[in-house]
């Protein structure tokens, strides 16, 4: 039986780019993570339990060698 994985969003990438606009005007110093970080997240919540930020769950992604 496959095992599933339900993406949820705790930090808010659209309100981030919202509050952005209404700072700066523009959104070019938002940083969305990419989908793939999402999914990892949220695969080592589901076999540990552990919520990680998106920020540290990418940061070792990229130790690890991963690329963008």
């Amino acid at each position: 039986m496959k095992k599933s994985v339900k993406l949820t969003a705790s930090e808010s990438a659209t309100q981030d780019v919202y509050n952005s606009l209404h700072r700066y005007g523009d959104i070019r110093n938002v940083h969305i993570p990419h989908s793939a970080v999402y999914y990892i997240r949220s695969l080592i919540y589901r076999d540990t339990g552990v919520k990680y930020t998106l920020d540290r769950v990418e940061k070792a992604m990229k130790a690890e060698g991963w690329t963008d």
